[in-house]
C-alpha cells in the first residue's frame, strides 16, 4: 500500500515528522518497508532562458543562454520545438541524475557546441508522458528556487506491507484513523457532499441472485458530464503511487479506491443496453476486459450484464464495451458490495490481479457503500460537470454489527502489559470500536463495519497492546526445563529426521506421496482390507489406506521418466497403515531408485565391477540404502541380521529381509518383482526398501560420565585377501560373522570383494572371497601371530559353513 505524505496530511492533521510517522506506522503493525523522499528531483532548479539562438551545425538544435538564479549564465544545446527567449522552465545541471531518461548528466559537446546541462521535459522528470516540448512555467515563476517544491514532486511517498487481516488499512483514510488513535494527530472528519439532485435514475439494476455473492448495490446517473484529463494534484498522486492518469472519470474511482479503499466502477451509460442485471455468469460467455484480454466465465462467477451480456466481472474489472472515454456525456456510477470468497476464487481462476480485487477479496466497508457513492459523485462532479439524478440502492439490507465481550484482564493475562481500563476504552473508541455497556471488570464492545477481521476478545486485546505499544512489553527469560540435555523430541522423531538426513545425503530427493491410493495397488502390497477402505474417497483411484510406501514412490518415479528423467533416486518418511486402529499405523523409511541412479561406489566391491554410467541400480544399493538408515537411526550394526528373500512384491533371489533376532523384522530391500512392476505398469530398472522405523530397538542407556578420549593405534592396519568355496545356499553374511568372530580384538572388519561361480568350483558351489583388516592395538604381530590367526579364520568360516579354502 504506497501513499504520499500530503495525501496522509489531508486526512490526518499533524506536526509530525516523516520519520516520526514511520516509525509510528511500524509500531502499530503497519510496518513500513520503503519511503522514497523525492530526493532525485532535488537538484532540479527554476531557470530562466535569457537567449535561444539556432545552431551552427543543426537545423533542429538551438543554443540556450540560461540564468538559474546565481548571476551566472550557463550554455546548454536544445532540441525542444517549444524553447525562446524568456521562457521558464526546469533545468539539469552536470551530475544531475535524469530520471526519465535514467542518465546522469556531463558536460559535454554537441555537434561542436559546448553543452552545460539540460532543459527539462515532463516526461524526463517522470511527470507525465509528455515529451513535446520542455517544461513551460509561468513567467512569475522564482528562479533560482526548488522545481520539485515549485510542482509539488519533493512529496514523500510511503509504502507498507499490509498483511491480509487489516483491509481498513487499504486507504489512506484507515491509516489516518490508525495513526490519530495512537496519539499522533487528529483526524479531519470528511466533508457532507455538496451537490444538488437534479431528476432520476432511468436505469433498473435486477438482483437476480439467490445467495449472498452481491449483499448490495448502488448506483447514480451523471447527465452531461465532459470527460477529459484530470486536475494536475490528482494525477501526481496517482503517478507517485505507480499508476497511470487516464481521464477524469477513471481517475476518479482509481483516486476513491486508495483514498477510501472504496473500489467504485463507472459506465458509460448510453452504451448500456437496457436494464442492467447483477447475476451469475452463464457456462461460456465471454468478456474482453478494459485490459483487453477476453475472458471465458462461468456459474461461479458474478458479472454486471445488460441485454447484450456481460459489461463488468462483478468487483474485478470493468468491460470495454461500457468503460467511459472522452465521448462519454451520461454517466451511471456503481458502487456495490461482493462476496470476498467469490472474489478471491473468480480473480485467481482467471489469473486477474487488480486493486479492486485486492480489497474486496479482503472486505470492504459495507456501510460506506453509499457515501463512496456521494462522495465519488462529487468529485466527478467537480471534475467533468454534468447533473446529478437520484442515487438508487438494491438489496442492501444494513450492516449487523458484531458484539464481543471483553474482560479487561485479558490484556494483562495474553500480553503483560498493565494497562488501565480507561486507556482500553480510550484506544477502543478512538480505534471506532463503541462501549455498548459493562462495568470495571469486562465491557461489551460494537465492532465498526470496516473491521471484519475482529471476531473475539483476544482481536480487541491485539487493538490495545498495538496502540499502548508492543515495545512496552518486557521480555522475559522462558523457564528453565530443569536439565541442560534434556530431551526434547521422542525417539521416533529423532530416528525420523535422521533417516531423512541419512538418504538426503545419500543423494535421494524427499518426495511426498498420497495416502490413499487404488485398490488393486494395496492388495498388490499386503492391503486391501475393508477397515482400510474410504468412505468418501476424493477420487475413485485413491479408495484405500497405503499398506506400503512403495507403490506412491514407484508411480512417481515413473510419472518422472515419463517427462524425460529416467533416472531417479526418492525416498518418504512417513506413516503406513495395517489397520484402522492407532497401533497399526506404522512409520515407515522407504525408498526406490530408478534407471541408473545407483550409489556411486568405489574400492574392492565385487559388484563394482561392472560400475560406470551405463550400470543399473540392483538389489545392493537397496541393501545399502537400507542399512544406511539402520546406522543413522543408531541400531548397532552387529546385531543386524539379513535373510535371502523378501516380500512378495520384490523378486526371490534378488531381496533380502532385515532382521534383529529370529522374530524382530526390521525391514526389507531387494529389486521388485516383474509381475509388480506389470501390476502398476510401471518399467526399467527398480530397486526399494522399507525400514520400520518404529519397529527398532530404544537404544540403551549411554554411561553419562565423560569416556576418555579415544586413541589411535600407532601401528599399521593390515589387509589379508580369502577365498572360501562354499555351498551356493550359504550367505555371505554367514562368512562374514565366522571370520568376525576368530578374534574381535584384532578383526575390525570384513568385505565381501567377489564372488565367482563356474565349473571350476564344482557343480551348485561357489566361491566368494573376503577382505580381512587387522588392527594390532598393542604391538607389531609376526608371522606366527599372523599364522595363527589366517588358521583361526579359516577354521572358523569351515566350521560354520561348511565350506574350505580355496587354493
Amino acid at each position: 500500500m504506497k501513499f504520499t505524505l500530503s495525501w496522509l496530511k489531508d486526512h490526518l492533521e499533524t506536526d509530525a515528522t516523516l520519520k516520526e510517522i514511520c516509525e509510528r506506522l511500524t509500531a502499530i503493525g503497519l510496518e513500513v518497508e520503503d519511503v522514497d523522499d523525492k530526493a532525485a528531483y532535488k537538484p532540479f532548479v527554476i531557470a530562466k532562458i535569457l537567449t535561444a539562438e539556432k545552431h551552427p551545425e543543426a537545423d533542429r538544435l538551438k543554443v540556450l543562454t540560461v540564468d538559474a538564479g546565481d548571476g551566472k549564465p550557463v550554455q546548454i544545446v536544445c532540441g525542444a520545438p517549444n524553447a525562446r527567449a524568456g521562457m521558464v522552465g526546469a533545468l539539469a545541471r552536470p551530475g544531475t541524475y535524469v530520471p526519465g531518461i535514467d542518465v546522469t548528466l556531463s558536460v559535454g559537446k554537441i555537434r561542436g557546441v559546448e553543452s552545460h546541462g539540460m532543459m527539462c521535459s515532463e516526461k524526463e522528470l517522470n511527470i507525465s508522458e509528455d515529451h513535446n516540448g520542455i517544461i513551460d512555467l509561468p513567467e512569475d515563476a522564482p528562479v533560482g528556487t526548488s522545481f520539485a517544491s515549485y510542482a509539488g514532486l519533493d512529496d514523500p511517498v510511503i509504502e507498507i506491507n499490509l498483511t491480509p487481516n487489516r483491509p481498513d488499512c487499504t486507504s489512506v483514510f484507515g491509516i489516518a484513523r490508525d495513526l490519530a488513535a495512537s496519539g499522533l494527530g487528529t483526524l479531519k472528519a470528511p466533508k457532507a457532499p455538496g451537490f444538488k439532485i437534479e431528476g432520476e435514475t432511468p436505469h433498473e439494476v435486477k438482483l437476480e441472485l439467490e445467495d449472498h455473492l452481491c449483499p448490495g448495490f448502488a448506483y447514480r446517473l451523471v447527465r452531461g458530464v465532459k470527460n477529459g484529463p484530470s486536475p494536475k494534484w490528482m494525477q501526481q498522486r496517482l503517478l507517485s503511487i505507480g499508476l497511470r492518469p487516464i481521464s477524469a472519470l477513471v481517475d476518479v474511482t482509481n483516486y476513491m479506491t486508495f483514498d477510501q479503499g472504496r473500489p467504485m466502477h463507472v459506465f458509460d451509460a448510453d452504451k448500456v443496453k437496457g436494464a442492467l442485471v447483477v447475476r451469475r455468469a452463464k457456462e461460456g460467455e465471454e468478456i474482453l476486459a478494459l485490459d483487453t484480454r477476453t475472458y471465458k466465465l462461468n456459474p461461479n462467477n458474478v458479472v454486471i450484464a445488460d441485454d447484450i451480456g456481460p459489461e463488468s466481472i462483478g468487483g474485478i474489472m470493468g468491460g470495454e464495451h461500457s468503460g467511459c472515454d472522452e465521448n462519454t456525456v451520461n454517466v451511471l456510477i456503481e458502487s456495490a458490495l461482493w462476496d470476498p470468497i467469490n472474489i478471491a476464487k473468480t480473480g485467481r481462476a482467471h489469473g486477474i490481479i487488480t486493486d479492486a480485487r485486492y480489497r474486496f477479496e479482503r472486505g470492504v466497508d459495507p456501510e460506506y457503500m453509499v457515501p463512496g457513492l456521494e462522495r465519488t459523485t462529487e468529485l466527478v462532479i467537480e471534475m467533468c460537470g454534468g447533473t446529478a439524478a437520484e442515487r438508487k440502492v438494491e438489496g442492501y439490507k444494513g450492516h449487523q454489527k458484531k458484539v464481543v465481550d471483553f474482560p479487561y484482564s485479558e490484556v494483562k493475562r495474553l500480553t503483560g502489559l498493565t494497562v488501565s481500563n480507561d486507556e482500553s476504552r480510550q484506544i477502543l473508541t478512538s480505534l471506532g470500536f463503541e462501549i455498548l455497556s459493562g462495568d470495571e471488570t469486562s465491557a461489551k464492545v460494537s465492532v465498526p463495519s470496516w473491521r471484519p477481521d475482529v471476531d473475539g476478545k483476544a482481536d480487541l486485546v491485539e487493538e490495545v497492546m498495538r496502540m499502548h505499544g508492543v515495545d512496552n512489553i518486557k521480555p522475559e527469560p522462558l523457564p528453565p526445563t530443569g536439565s541442560v540435555n534434556g530431551k526434547i523430541l521422542t525417539t521416533l522423531q529423532i530416528r525420523t529426521r535422521s533417516a531423512r538426513r541419512a538418504l538426503a545425503s545419500r543423494g535421494m530427493l524427499e518426495a511426498v506421496t498420497w495416502s490413499f491410493i487404488p485398490a488393486d495397488h494395496a492388495k498388490l502390497f499386503g492391503g486391501g482390507s475393508d477397515a482400510l477402505k474410504l468412505v468418501n474417497p476424493i477420487a475413485a483411484d485413491m479408495s484405500d489406506m497405503r499398506p506400503s510406501l512403495l507403490p506412491g514412490l514407484l508411480t512417481a518415479a515413473q510419472r518422472n521418466a515419463d517427462r524425460g528423467f529416467g533416472d531417479v533416486a526418492i525416498f518418504e518418511v512417513s506413516g503406513t497403515y495395517e489397520g484402522d486402529t492407532p497401533d497399526t499405523q506404522r512409520r515407515v523409511a522407504g525408498g526406490a531408485r530408478r534407471g541408473t541412479a545407483s550409489i556411486a561406489g568405489a574400492g574392492r566391491m565385487w559388484s563394482n565391477h561392472a560400475k560406470g554410467g551405463g550400470k543399473s541400480v540392483d538389489v545392493f544399493d537397496a541393501k545399502a540404502d537400507a542399512l544406511a538408515v539402520l546406522e543413522a537411526c543408531g541400531i548397532p550394526m552387529s546385531n543386524v541380521q539379513i535373510e535371502q528373500g523378501g516380500p512378495e512384491w520384490y523378486h526371490p533371489g534378488r531381496s533380502g529381509t532385515i532382521k534383529a533376532g529370529p522374530k524382530v523384522i526390521l525391514g526389507s530391500f531387494g529389486e521388485f518383482h516383474p509381475k509388480t512392476l506389470e501390476a502398476l505398469d510401471v518399467s526399467g530398472a527398480l530397486c526399494g526398501f522399507e525400514i520400520y522405523v518404529d519397529a527398532l530397538p530404544d537404544p540403551k542407556k549411554k554411561a553419562t560420565r565423560t569416556k576418555p578420549a579415544l586413541e589411535l593405534s600407532p601401528f599399521q592396519v593390515v589387509k589379508r585377501d580369502f577365498a572360501f568355496v562354499v555351498e551356493k545356499s550359504v550367505e555371505a553374511g554367514a562368512i562374514i560373522k565366522a571370520a568376525t568372530s576368530a578374534d574381535r580384538k584384532l578383526v575390525t572388519g570384513v568385505n565381501v570383494f567377489d564372488i565367482f561361480e563356474g565349473a571350476s568350483v564344482g557343480e551348485g558351489k561357489k566361491s566368494v572371497a573376503i577382505e580381512v583388516l587387522i588392527q594390532p592395538s598393542d604391538k607389531t604381530l609376526t608371522d606366527e601371530d599372523f599364522d595363527a590367526l589366517t588358521k583361526k579364520i579359516v577354521a572358523n568360516v569351515e566350521k560354520s559353513t561348511g565350506g574350505s579354502l580355496r587354493r
